[in-house]
């Protein structure tokens, strides 16, 4: 590696945002350096652990069934969001989205066939053949086919700007300190939910229960670094995409696998043994992200969902066992849980249950009347032995706190004035659009859009 050399673009970070950025730069003509974090055998950050992405389409394709249209793609977000979003970017996100499976697949990234079953997701989600590791491989083999360069274990710990641009990088490369110099630079180095000295600022010691689903590189040095350099924040810190993690997930990079279905089929206790949300609000792809969130908020960070028989193949298996029991006091037990308060709990839910006619993969007319909290969809009686229990801890995935965008991802200053030449895609910006909440498949939509756009601005920055 030539450390005294000028590279036209400097992109950091490694998974797919950063990814689309690198090969879009170096296909308009740009030398390009990539500084991945981590070393080579886990790069590409949390795309390493995706399935798919969210994809307009006016008419159904090889990998997506009927038509998925702007309409309804922005009223799914809006309502997941409840209005916390950049209606400008997010639109544009939801336009260009229909030109993402399209340049992936150029990428050498291969799509399966249209998923039917638990998921709800064939009309609306393309699936990655082989996940997100064979898209992190697919990606990397073609921005090394094209001259990309690719630094591992290459941590970017500051970027020099000023009067906004950016002008250097102060890096650790394989321990040794370097710095990269760059005509233009772009930010991919995703949120900081891998470091929970920051996550204890918001939450306290609740942040030592949190599970961190993905890469443990996601440490948010580039966030702090360009936020004290003069960049606009945008998001809440405290708002993360978490999920419904098994509690005996490893405590870091569990990945997808350790992500409960079971919650909608359920009912969701603390270890109060109260329930404490609508497990039944929507469908699962539109409600399993607000979940990590909500058992992050109960005592110690921990829940348990209940079921039996009946439900075992409406959700997808999970990679530990559930808790088997013949009788509610039994499971309870194995639960840790007050067996008298849990038979109490399933009794008055068993007892406020209609009558209805269950559809197991969209709303239904099955739910309960009489209760505090009411289930309003897949309300079954829990009275069919054997009896489930599944452990559930909030698994986090990224956090929303992060840089300030345009529509031409370059960062905004503190002045109002967007950088000539620092741009940014991915988890670091998705605050933009994300205010709070998740839809299945987006992140990995706002990274394909955002890293291209950087990658474009960056390369006709250079060539100006």
């Amino acid at each position: 590696m030539d450390f005294t050399r000028t590279y036209d673009v400097l992109v950091v970070g490694g998974g797919n945002a950063a990814l689309c950025a690198a090969i879009t730069a170096r296909q308009a003509g740009a030398s390009v350096v990539v500084a991945e974090h981590a070393p080579k055998p886990m790069r590409g950050g949390n795309s390493r652990h995706t399935r798919n992405l969210r994809a307009l389409h006016p008419k159904p394709t090889g990998v997506l069934t009927e038509s998925y249209l702007e309409d309804e793609y922005w009223d799914d977000l809006l309502r997941v969001t409840g209005g916390r979003t950049n209606e400008e970017l997010a639109r544009m996100t939801i336009r260009a989205s229909q030109f993402a499976p399209g340049f992936l697949a150029d990428c050498g990234v291969v799509f399966q066939p249209s998923l039917s079953g638990t998921l709800s997701l064939s009309r609306t989600n393309a699936f990655f053949l082989g996940g997100g590791k064979a898209l992190v491989n697919a990606m990397y083999r073609t921005a090394e086919a094209l001259g990309v360069t690719i630094l591992y274990d290459t941590e970017v710990q500051h970027i020099e700007v000023k009067d906004g641009f950016a002008t250097e990088a102060i890096i650790s490369w394989r321990g040794f300190p370097e710095r990269i110099r760059f005509k233009a630079i772009v930010a991919s180095a995703g949120g900081f939910q891998a470091n929970r000295e920051w996550l204890r600022e918001y939450w306290g010691d609740a942040a030592d229960n949190f599970q961190i689903r993905g890469t443990p590189y996601a440490q948010g040095t580039v966030l702090k670094d360009l936020l004290a350099s003069g960049i606009q924040e945008v998001g809440d810190p405290t708002q993360f995409h978490a999920v419904a993690n098994d509690a005996r997930a490893p405590m870091v990079d569990g990945g997808l696998a350790m992500r409960l279905d079971c919650v909608p089929f359920s009912i969701v206790v603390n270890k109060e043994v109260e329930r404490f949300y609508d497990e039944g609000e929507d469908v699962w792809p539109k409600r399993y992200a607000i979940w990590g969130r909500l058992i992050a908020q109960q005592p110690d960070q921990r829940a348990f969902a209940i079921t039996d028989s009946q439900a075992l193949h409406n959700y997808l298996p999970s990679v530990f066992p559930p808790m088997k029991a013949g009788s509610i006091p039994e499971l309870a037990q194995k639960l840790g849980l007050d067996a008298a308060k849990l038979q109490a709990v399933v009794d008055e839910y068993n007892a406020a249950v209609l009558p209805g006619t269950f559809h197991g993969n969209k709303l239904d007319d099955c739910r309960t009347d009489g209760l505090e909290i009411e289930k309003t969809h897949w309300a079954r009686r829990i009275d069919t032995p054997p009896f489930y229990g599944h452990p559930l801890a909030p698994g986090i995935t990224f956090t929303f706190l992060g840089v300030k965008v345009n529509d031409r991802a370059q960062v905004m200053m503190a002045d109002g004035k967007p950088s000539g030449n620092l741009f940014a895609s991915g988890e670091i910006m998705a605050g933009n659009i994300l205010g709070q909440g998740y839809l299945a498949g987006f992140g990995m939509t706002i990274g394909t859009v955002f890293g291209r756009l950087a990658g474009e601005g960056a390369a006709k920055y250079v060539r100006n």
